[in-house]
């Protein structure tokens, strides 16, 4: 290509199982399937860039039920999917041309399994949110709770989000259905314009994630995810929304998240920016999270009267938080917001205390993403 790398070219269905090396860069041409029965297996190290393209052109790599993905990186030498206008090279973990702020340049990484969700009308399978509906491998859901789609470990994902539809981007790291069987860790997303990591359904669990600068949720979870999700780090960009985003179950079967061990940093210049809305039913457990960096404004929200329902019969549960007020706050309660009609609620926000910056006792292993570009871009001091 002009620049001593060897690009190749990547379009289409890939039915056999695939080896990516890390002395070539990747190109993904329009959407690339990793078809049911194939690996596709990508060394340490190895760079991946998507296309520009909105709709059916948008680019993305998607692995489909029955098929998997042997992905591990390490912390010296990750496996980065980043934009096709990103100028990195073979050897190299950073570009200088690209920032948080550059969004939506590609698509993103699609995983799609057969473990349950609870879907509307409980159907036991539906069309992924990123791809088109005639789009038969976007399938995802089934009843097989301990599925395997492979491992996904020191990954990073930046600058995606294409618009295939109007309201409806492709997340930095979607997964659908995705079983206890699948091995994801160590995961960052950075500058996606929809939301940074979203769990649709499925009982995979999923340790030190980071997400910074996306443009909707950084991390969302719906569909009953049933899965633990443990030790996360969030920042905020100027254009992002909550740091969590947490719905519930859309059919009568029901499912139970955790997600622990998490700091979560705002930004006083994104219009809103709030730390957490827990919305339609959602069932589970949050604990040990350490909040600072929020504007006055911003609030940990019931937002409907199923959920508080949810959380009078405890199947909405809360620890330890820890949060540095913002100023002109004097009550850590009052950032816990009960915004149901017709359901009133007590307790809320008795398991949070105000804190200083430092003083800290729960939150995330903040030194397990020193190897994050966020990290080093972000001068986050990890």
């Amino acid at each position: 290509n002009g620049n001593g790398s060897t690009v190749i070219d990547v379009t289409g269905a890939i039915t056999e199982n695939t080896t990516w090396t890390n002395d070539k860069i990747y190109k993904l041409n329009q959407k690339v399937v990793v078809d049911n029965g194939a690996t596709l297996t990508i060394q340490e190290g190895t760079i991946i860039k998507g296309t520009p393209g909105t709709g059916s052109l948008a680019s993305a790599l998607i692995i489909a039920r029955g098929a998997k993905i042997n992905a591990v990186g390490s912390a010296s030498q990750p496996i980065i999917f980043t934009s096709s206008s990103d100028n990195i090279q073979i050897g190299q973990t950073a570009g200088t041309n690209l920032d948080e702020n550059d969004r939506g340049l590609w698509g993103g990484l699609i995983v799609l399994g057969y473990a349950p969700c609870s879907l509307s009308g409980d159907i036991t399978e539906a069309q992924i949110e990123g791809i088109p509906a005639d789009d038969t491998f976007g399938l995802y859901g089934g009843t097989d709770p301990g599925d395997n789609s492979g491992v996904l470990s020191y990954i990073s994902i930046r600058h995606g989000g294409a618009l295939i539809g109007e309201g409806n981007e492709i997340n930095g790291l979607t997964l659908g259905g995705v079983g206890n069987g699948t091995i994801i860790n160590n995961i960052e997303v950075v500058a996606n314009v929809d939301d940074g990591i979203e769990f649709f359904g499925g009982t995979v669990n999923a340790s030190n994630l980071m997400v910074w600068a996306q443009g909707d949720d950084a991390i969302d979870i719906d569909q009953a995810y049933s899965g633990t999700i443990d030790n996360a780090v969030v920042v905020l960009g100027d254009f992002s929304d909550h740091a969590f985003e947490i719905d519930g179950p859309e059919g009568t079967a029901t499912g139970s998240f955790t997600l622990q061990n998490a700091t979560i940093i705002g930004n006083m210049v994104t219009e809103n920016g709030e730390y957490a809305d827990y919305r339609s039913k959602a069932m589970g457990h949050t604990a040990n999270i350490f909040a600072y960096g929020f504007k006055a404004s911003s609030d940990i929200e019931l937002d409907n009267d199923g959920v508080a329902t949810n959380y009078n019969n405890g199947l909405l549960t809360f620890g330890t938080w820890e949060i540095v007020l913002p100023e002109g706050v004097t009550d850590v309660t009052s950032l816990f917001a009960n915004k149901a009609e017709n359901v009133t609620v007590t307790g809320f926000g008795d398991t949070a205390s105000a804190v200083t910056l430092g003083s800290q006792t729960v939150g995330a292993t903040t030194s397990d993403f020193a190897w994050t570009y966020a990290n080093t871009a972000g001068n986050l001091g990890f």
